[in-house]
């Protein structure tokens, strides 16, 4: 009578012993097995493995075995374990042999280096054999799919130069402006009034440029508190501080690489982070705060303010160098009252707008209408034009806009006493000289004081232009 099998009774044995009767039961029990080696070159498949290959493409065992595995097995992730030294215990595959549940073990040697993989099909048609698992694995797929989808849509541009409404010498000297520095991989400055359409703009120049296939993020300085504009900006490791997030979070800069970041209201960007700023900008190299790892980015900048860089400069409460750096290529913004003669077409374009976001009638402006627009003064440009015409058309149920549907809008102009009556509308004659001298005074701030320019961009010829200007003294 034979002795009954005994358990060896040292620790490396028993070892083996158990590696050996997995390695026998997971051969028995899966649809197939293969082994990969440290090159990630197939040099092994079980018998049951041999079925998937004409699936494949492969009629002969010899034909797959020993060729690199990520060319004879599609989506395979098996290299990755190879490369990581980390298991992946449960995963769907799916190729052109079908869709597996399948797992991947890397294998050590003595001394702990991974010398190979190990690669295992626990289920085939996991479609029944899993039902559960596959249906709540398609759902989260889906959501995050769609998740993916409305991120993108958010990132990417939502205003194009067509959307700059305008046609005066003073809009059109914007956008010449504007398209030249999309040309451009330089550093974007944009000057000008709350409301003028700053954003917009640099919208505009992003999706003309050769980033536009990247993303588009925008940070408001002046809305994010001081404490954590440098989190913002440059993201934060894992477990950088008491109630960081687990997995860290990335900063605008590193959302906006291959593409372009939006600095609006940089006249508040407060000086300890105007310095860490500066060194990103040339150096294209961020480090998120809590970690000692530089991530390189490529970021275009454009920046915006409506406050006078240069005066703070001078007042130490900006840096001049990276005012310097932020101003390459400047450009000025003109107040709506400085292009009366868009005031028709961005009300407008504005009105159209307003109908369809809040379902109400299109309206349109009577004479009257335009002639109480041209006289306000507008500081809060074309932001305040459109707060205005939308709280006209909801104040009435007329088609049609006249100067008393903005009494209650607009403060009445000031007027010398006895020349009119408050709140009447002004001579026709005296709104068309205004509009003639606001023009003519932008296309000349637009050029540089060149009359020959400005005779140009307004289209008249220059002996026109002398007299006119002759005219007002």
């Amino acid at each position: 009578m034979s002795k009954p099998a005994r358990l060896p009774r040292d620790a490396a044995s028993v070892l083996k012993l158990a590696a050996r009767s997995m390695f026998d039961l997971f051969s028995s029990m899966s649809e197939g097995m293969l082994l990969v080696d440290r090159a990630g070159r197939v040099v092994w498949i079980n018998d049951s493995y041999k079925r998937f290959l004409p699936a494949l493409g492969f009629a002969r065992p010899e034909d797959f075995v020993g060729r690199p595995v990520e060319q004879v097995v599609p989506n395979t992730l098996m290299r990755h374990v190879i490369d990581t030294g980390k298991p992946i215990l449960v995963d769907l595959l799916t190729n052109k042999a079908g869709t597996f549940v399948v797992s991947r073990i890397p294998l050590r040697d003595e001394s702990g280096e991974v010398i190979g993989a190990l690669g295992m099909v626990l289920f085939d048609h996991p479609e029944t054999t899993l039902q559960p698992l596959i249906a709540k694995f398609a759902r989260l797929q889906s959501d995050l799919d769609e998740a993916r989808r409305e991120l993108a849509a958010q990132r990417r541009t939502k205003y194009t130069f067509a959307s700059f409404i305008g046609s005066s010498p003073a809009a059109l000297e914007v956008k010449r402006q504007a398209r030249r520095a999309a040309q451009t991989e330089s550093t974007v400055l944009l000057l000008g009034e709350t409301g003028t359409g700053k954003e917009l703009l640099a919208h505009a120049i992003h999706a003309a440029s050769a980033r536009a296939a990247g993303a588009f993020v925008g940070v408001n300085l002046a809305a994010v508190p001081e404490t954590l504009l440098e989190a913002e900006f440059f993201g934060v490791a894992p477990g950088a501080y008491t109630g960081a997030e687990r997995k860290g979070r990335d900063g605008k800069f590193k959302l906006a690489d291959r593409g372009t970041l939006f600095l609006d209201e940089a006249g508040d960007m407060p000086l300890a982070l105007q310095g860490k700023l500066l060194r990103v900008l040339q150096e294209q190299e961020v480090e998120p705060l809590g970690s000692n790892r530089v991530i390189k980015v490529d970021v275009r900048v454009i920046a915006a303010t409506s406050r006078d860089l240069k005066a703070l400069v001078a007042e130490g409460r900006f840096r001049e160098d990276l005012y310097y750096r932020l101003s390459v290529l400047p450009i000025r913004l003109p107040a709506l009252r400085e292009r009366l003669g868009d005031l028709e077409a961005l009300a407008e374009s504005l009105l159209e707008s307003i109908a369809a976001r809040t379902g109400m009638p299109q309206r349109e402006l009577e004479p009257s209408a335009l002639a109480a627009l041209a006289a306000h003064r507008w500081p809060g440009n074309i932001r305040e034009l459109r707060n205005a015409l939308e709280q006209a058309a909801m104040l009435t149920d007329s088609a049609r806009l006249s100067a008393e549907d903005f009494a209650q809008v607009l403060p009445a102009p000031a007027a010398p006493a006895g020349e009119r009556q408050p709140g009447a509308p002004r001579p026709l004659p005296q709104l068309i000289a205004e509009l003639e001298r606001s023009s003519i005074d932008s296309a000349l701030a637009a050029t540089g004081g060149n009359k020959v320019s400005a005779a140009k961009l307004l289209g008249i010829s220059r002996a026109t232009l002398y007299e006119k200007l002759a005219g007002r003294k």
